[in-house]
């Protein structure tokens, strides 16, 4: 089939984030003794937070309160938002594409944290929509914030290209029936 429009992640896949995203939820679960082992963290690429840190506390035998725990994490990876950079290749992708494809973003972040990295790279205005965990109810490894960004476009999921960086999402993307490039091999 021929692709008709485009959908990419942002954390690891536009924006070069995930690293910082872990310094700030190692940060900020420190307050409570939890733990957080990096290449865990990363298994958990494109999972929002709210369903892998509960787990992972309750596995360390610890309570905490996410919204507080998740507003301490925004707040230090706010801060450092300035140092974030573009992954230029997937950014090339994107920019060769504008004004020919309909093109979205489909992210397990939050709205807020996603926007300001789109902002940050320059690339907010290039994209037709922008869809977030807040925007469905299921996340990645399920289907859902592909076929909204692809309901939103109104592009058949069949005629969809993903771009992503996590095994979650690349699940997902195969889920919905849409076509996946997997970045990593780019990094």
């Amino acid at each position: 089939m021929t692709i008709e429009a485009l959908i990419f992640d942002c954390d690891g896949t536009l924006t070069d984030s995930m690293y910082a995203h872990y310094v700030a939820w190692r940060n900020a679960l420190a307050h409570y003794g939890m733990e957080l082992d990096e290449q865990r963290f990363y298994t958990y690429s494109g999972t929002p937070s709210r369903r892998v840190i509960p787990m992972l506390a309750e596995e360390q035998g610890i309570t905490l309160d996410f919204e507080e725990a998740n507003r301490a994490k925004e707040e230090v990876f706010l801060h450092s938002i300035h140092l974030l950079k573009p992954i230029e290749l997937v950014v090339q992708i994107a920019d060769d594409h504008r004004g020919s494809l309909p093109m979205a973003v489909a992210s397990g972040g939050v709205r807020r944290l996603v926007h300001r990295q789109l902002e940050q790279i320059g690339t907010f205005e290039w994209f037709d929509t922008i869809v977030t965990a807040e925007d469905t109810e299921r996340h990645k490894p399920d289907p859902d914030v592909f076929l909204e960004a692809a309901r939103r476009l109104n592009v058949a999921p069949t005629a969809c290209r993903v771009y992503e960086d996590g095994d979650p999402g690349i699940e997902a993307a195969r889920r919905a029936g849409m076509e996946c490039v997997d970045v990593r091999r780019w990094l």
